[in-house]
C-alpha cells in the first residue's frame, strides 16, 4: 500500500517528533516532510507534491489564517488539517472558512488525530461537535451575534493576542506589522465591540470563552 504524504508544520520538534511516532505506527500515514515555520511551510506546499498538511495554526514567520489562505489559494485541493493549541472557540471556524479542512486541538489523542487526517485526506471535512455547533450558529442572524463576529480575521488575531496580554510592539513584531498600523487595528476592535479598554475586552474574552482565565 502506498502510504499518504503528509507534510508536518509546527514549530516545536518534540511535537513533530512525536508525531511522527505516531504516524509511524500507520500503514497507511507517513510524514514525508517537516516545516518549523510558515514560510518553510508555504516553500514546501509549493515545492512537492502532498496528500495532507497538517498545520499549527501559531508559528513563527507566515502563521495562522493567512498562512491557511495563502495555501489553500495555491493549491486548492490539498487539505490542511489544523492541530492547535487554541480551544475551537477561539479559531476553528474562522481557520474553515479560511479554507482548512479540519480542525483539531493538541490536546485530542493519538486515534482522533489518524481519523482526522485520514478523513480530510480522502476529501472529507473534520469537525468536533463543539465546532459543528459554532458554525450552526453563524447561520443566526445577524442581530443575535456577538460583538467579536464582527471582527475581521485580522482583527481578530490581533483581539486574541491584545486579551493574552501582549503589547503592541509585540503583536506587530509577530505579525510583521507597524506599531502604528497595530494601534490602529485595536482603536478599530474597541469600537466594532463598543468597548474603552483592553481590560473590557479581557473580561468579555473570558466570559465568551474565548480564552481560558488561567491565560490572562
Amino acid at each position: 500500500m502506498e502510504k499518504l504524504r503528509v507534510l508536518l508544520a509546527d514549530d516545536h520538534a518534540i511535537i513533530r517528533d512525536g508525531l511522527k511516532q505516531i504516524l509511524a505506527d500507520t500503514e497507511d500515514l507517513a510524514v514525508c516532510g517537516e516545516a518549523a515555520n510558515g514560510n518553510e511551510a508555504l516553500q514546501l506546499v509549493r515545492d512537492q507534491d502532498w496528500d495532507v498538511v497538517v498545520l499549527d495554526i501559531s508559528m513563527p514567520g507566515r502563521s495562522g489564517l493567512d498562512l491557511i489562505r495563502l495555501i489553500h489559494d495555491e493549491k486548492p485541493k490539498l487539505p490542511i488539517l489544523i492541530l492547535s493549541m487554541h480551544h475551537e472557540e477561539q479559531y476553528a471556524v474562522r481557520a474553515l472558512h479560511a479554507g482548512a479542512a479540519g480542525y483539531l486541538t493538541k490536546e485530542s489523542d493519538a486515534d482522533l488525530l489518524v481519523h482526522a487526517i485520514r478523513r480530510v485526506a480522502g476529501g472529507g471535512v473534520y469537525v468536533s461537535s463543539t465546532v459543528a455547533e459554532l458554525m450552526a450558529r453563524g447561520l443566526m442572524p445577524a442581530a443575535n451575534e456577538l460583538p467579536h463576529t464582527a471582527l475581521s480575521d485580522r482583527e481578530y488575531q490581533i483581539f486574541h493576542r491584545l486579551v493574552l496580554g501582549q503589547g503592541l510592539t509585540d503583536i506587530a513584531n509577530e505579525l510583521s506589522l507597524s506599531v502604528k498600523t497595530i494601534s490602529t487595528h485595536k482603536t478599530r476592535i474597541l469600537q466594532k465591540m463598543s468597548m474603552t479598554n483592553t481590560s473590557e475586552l479581557i473580561r468579555y474574552a473570558v466570559a465568551h470563552h474565548l480564552v481560558k482565565s488561567t491565560d490572562v
